[in-house]
């Protein structure tokens, strides 16, 4: 029996795209063959990475003058690549600093630039997002790079920095296609695929044609986007696997009302979930209030000490992988747009239950 699986990443998937994989994992289109098995110089596959690349554009309303690179080494990797990409030695780079992954990318960024945090919410202990105006970008600023939803924190922006003529990127790992998005905003995106993608061991990246070719000499090939854009992302062989899963999300996500729906699906979950959390008197989100993440809603109970006995009892409840991430401890539940909503109400009912026994 499946269970309701609450994991940050690697994350749920839609059961749909699972069955169908299921159903094609050793003939894949009457190959005889699975997906896995066949060369992804194939006209056969090339033409699922192309179908892939579409649906993906149709769904974000990608412009024409982006290139979407399907690569390899996750968001991690992406921490290295951008400086490399987008940056001169001795450039300046602005970073806000609002948790934990904005900050890994940051401190990385220093190897190659110089990083002004321009923007840092650690005196909050990262339960804020900064608020509009209240930053200022450097002038000599070669791009500005955000978090919009800190998978760990449970803290997301309710708004789209302006930078002006200087790129913003984005590490939309955690929220990438949970509502439309206006990409014409952004210099580049990017997102490990293993919440609303697919598979971990990809990372997506969304990058604006007039900021390919300005890489450093020693950037290696494979994070070279100007290279990767030119051999359609197939300069090695890339994860076939997970090209070929988040294309059939993506096909899910169009069969299901595109982003549109999705957005507001997304929506009802998280307020169902805050509202019970703000109302029962025994929960606690630890964020405030408008910098609450749609994807991950951390939370604390009144006794500390319950936490464990809380995750075990909603273990055999049918609720997986609530447990809070080590570094902040308490409760988390990552509900990615594979999250029916089924499975909120099944948590908000438990979590009524836990706590007339226990509260």
């Amino acid at each position: 029996m499946r269970v309701f699986n609450f994991a940050a990443g690697p994350a749920t998937l839609p059961l749909p795209v699972l069955e169908q994989a299921r159903a094609e994992m050793t003939d894949w289109q009457g190959s005889g063959m699975s997906v896995m098995e066949i060369s992804h110089r194939s006209a056969a596959f090339v033409a699922v990475a192309e179908q892939a690349e579409r649906d993906l554009r149709e769904l974000l309303g990608i412009p024409q003058n982006y290139k979407v690179l399907f690569l390899q080494g996750g968001a991690t990797g992406q921490f290295t690549a951008i400086p490399l990409n987008l940056t001169a030695p001795g450039a300046t780079v602005d970073y806000l600093n609002t948790g934990v992954w904005s900050k890994k990318a940051l401190t990385e960024a220093k190897r190659y630039c110089t990083v002004e945090v321009v923007a840092d919410e650690a005196a909050s202990h990262y339960t804020t997002v900064p608020a509009p105006g209240s930053w200022q970008v450097s002038a000599e600023a070669a791009y500005v790079h955000y978090t919009p939803n800190e998978t760990i924190g449970g803290v997301e922006f309710d708004y789209v920095p302006d930078t002006g003529t200087v790129p913003l990127v984005a590490d939309m790992s955690s929220t990438i296609l949970s509502r439309p998005i206006d990409v014409s905003r952004f210099g580049v995106i990017y997102a490990g695929a293993q919440k609303n993608i697919g598979p971990s061991g990809l990372v997506l990246v969304i990058v604006r044609e007039d900021l390919l070719g300005r890489s450093r000499a020693n950037t290696p090939p494979i994070w070279d986007y100007a290279v990767m854009a030119q051999e359609g992302s197939m300069l090695n062989t890339p994860p076939t696997f997970g090209i070929y899963i988040a294309g059939l999300i993506f096909q899910w996500l169009k069969r299901e009302g595109g982003l549109a729906a999705i957005g507001e699906r997304n929506h009802r979950k998280a307020s169902l979930l805050y509202d019970y959390i703000d109302a029962s008197g025994y929960y606690k989100s630890p964020v405030s209030r408008n910098a609450r993440s749609w994807m991950n809603v951390p939370f604390n109970i009144a006794d500390p000490s319950l936490e464990k006995t809380f995750c075990s009892e909603a273990l055999a409840a049918g609720l997986a992988n609530l447990e809070g991430h080590r570094s902040v401890g308490g409760m988390r539940a990552s509900i990615y747009n594979a999250m029916p909503l089924q499975g909120v109400e099944a948590l908000v009912a438990f979590m009524r239950d836990f706590q007339q026994r226990h509260g």
